[in-house]
């Protein structure tokens, strides 16, 4: 027997039995550990997700070559920081790899961000990891970035705490029946257990955010995660001490909202990034009220179709 045939290779040897053009195609959920740059001074290591595709745009060739794909990833991208130059010499030699019958390419990468945050008033610090996708694509002729965020954070019902003020005044006019009212006797007993008549619902929400840029970029995602949870003004902690629980507290009742609140206090922030072609974000808090949820969506423009 021969054992020196050549392999045989049908992406060059067939043609498509039905012929048509694809807009993408590559492949799915390939292990990439990378850097992400954190700062000018920070790199963070983070092991992502991504998705390569190229445009497969001669109608009667087969397919793509998906092992150069994988190649050129495992060659430019793997254990290397992820930066404008690298991203875009990636995608254009995805396409100059598959010789010819495409045109276009798209990364799309999915992972955890982990951010060191100090408590509020202690001086303790912790880790958060937030989810994040970078999806940039080069699309006739065009380079598009687009980001997701998921930013959770601590919101307050201002009906609900409305409710638990007037039922705290009601019991302190029982308890105190008297025109006058001495001031140690009040301080003592709205600070013992049965100063706690009732306390508004409060929920983890979350805010999911899609941001676009007509241009390739590496977004510093620090900034922007950092930006979203000042608007808000409620976001969520690691270690704490009991005076940053306390601290906590005390902003979750100076920016009670409901939905509607937080989706505008996002917009606002997100619409003084001058340097954005487009967003669109939905804001969900998840009730410990209903067993639903309550939403928001917004977004800059029309051109924006997102569920």
């Amino acid at each position: 027997m021969n054992h020196h045939l050549a392999l045989p290779d049908v992406i060059h040897t067939e043609k498509a039995a039905i012929p048509a053009n694809l807009q993408w195609v590559g492949m799915s959920a390939v292990s990439l550990p990378c850097f992400v740059r954190h700062s000018e001074s920070i790199i963070t290591p983070v092991t992502s997700s991504a998705n390569v595709y190229v445009s497969l745009d001669s109608p009667d060739e087969k397919g793509i070559h998906m092992s150069r794909l994988y190649r050129l990833l495992h060659q430019q991208l793997t254990q290397q920081t992820l930066t404008v130059e690298r991203i875009e010499a990636f995608l254009r030699h995805m396409v100059s790899s598959q010789e010819g019958v495409s045109d276009d390419a798209r990364l799309e990468l999915t992972f955890d961000f982990p951010m060191q945050k100090a408590a509020l008033l202690s001086g303790q610090v912790g880790y958060q990891t937030y989810s994040l996708a970078f999806n940039v694509s080069f699309h006739h002729g065009q380079w598009q970035t687009e980001a997701i965020l998921h930013i959770p954070y601590s919101s307050t019902c201002p009906c609900s705490a409305s409710l638990s003020r007037q039922l705290l005044a009601e019991a302190i006019d029982d308890q105190f029946a008297t025109a006058a009212i001495n001031k140690e006797a009040l301080l003592a007993w709205v600070t013992s257990p049965q100063g706690s008549i009732a306390t508004p619902h409060s929920q983890r929400s979350f805010a999911y955010i899609h941001l676009y840029w007509d241009r390739l970029c590496c977004p510093d995602f620090a900034s922007l995660i950092g930006e979203v949870e000042q608007a808000l003004g409620t976001p969520v902690q690691t270690m704490v001490k009991r005076e940053d629980e306390q601290e906590f507290a005390r902003l979750n009742g100076q920016n009670l909202m409901f939905c509607e609140d937080a989706a505008r206090k996002v917009k606002h922030a997100l619409s003084a990034m001058a340097d954005l072609s487009d967003y669109w974000f939905k804001i969900e808090h998840q009730e410990s009220l209903h067993a639903h949820n309550a939403v928001a969506i917004g977004r800059k423009s029309h051109g924006i179709s997102r569920e």
